[in-house]
């Protein structure tokens, strides 16, 4: 198991990381070409209002619930705000995250303490089982759900799954573990332009996008 392990870790760590950061960069970059070469027909229309800042507006607006809908929907809203700021917190304010981003671009900050980091991590994994079963149980949004939903939903959940377990060396060897972490993040990586989890690109755009063209028109986004 050990050689085996071992095996698997050098690979995750040196051809699989390889491969999936060009799928990934490919991927994005594709993605981008995709939307922005469809363009934007122009506007003959003389514009009612002054659009500037109308795109800002509109990106801090649509990261609250709408009016209502929190108290409609509390697990949908709370949980996915409480499942992104772990999130964040896990990926780029733990050390090691810090070092690796280092060595591949330069780039650096101060990281979190280890316990509150892991504390996140933990938080974001119960916000994400809430979540799904939330999906499960609730009827409509059961029938609305697709495969690809399930799909990104495990996607997401191994990374934090792996790595916690990895961090506490919990139920096998943690070589085993480190592998298998990196490994589910190269899955992330490499399915992230290809699903819905593109909206991480794609989701403040959109609603600049959005929101300056409702303010050209003069209408509420």
């Amino acid at each position: 198991m050990s050689s085996t392990a071992m095996d698997l870790l050098t690979w995750v760590r040196g051809p699989g990381f390889i491969i999936a950061v060009a799928i990934f960069l490919f991927g994005i970059a594709l993605r981008l070409i995709e939307i922005y070469s469809l363009g934007r027909k122009p506007d003959l229309a003389v514009a009612r209002t002054e659009s500037r800042g109308s795109g800002g507006r509109t990106i801090l607006g649509r990261s609250l619930p709408p009016e209502g809908m929190l108290k409609r929907s509390p697990i949908t809203y709370i949980g996915g705000y409480i499942f992104h700021i772990g999130l964040f917190i896990t990926v780029l304010l733990f050390e090691p995250h810090i070092e690796l981003i280092r060595n591949l671009i330069g780039l650096s900050w101060p990281g979190l303490p280890s316990p509150v980091v892991d504390a996140a991590a933990i938080i974001s994994i119960i916000a994400l089982i809430v979540v799904l079963a939330n999906r499960i149980t609730d009827p409509v949004k059961r029938f609305l759900s697709t495969f690809e939903d399930y799909l990104t939903w495990t996607l997401t959940l191994l990374p934090l799954l792996t790595g916690y377990l990895a961090y506490h060396h919990l139920f096998l060897n943690y070589t085993l573990l480190l592998a298998l972490h990196i490994l589910t993040v190269e899955l992330l990586l490499v399915a992230l332009p290809f699903t819905k989890l593109f909206h991480t690109f794609s989701l403040f755009a959109a609603r600049w996008y959005n929101g300056d063209i409702s303010g050209r028109k003069g209408v509420a986004s």
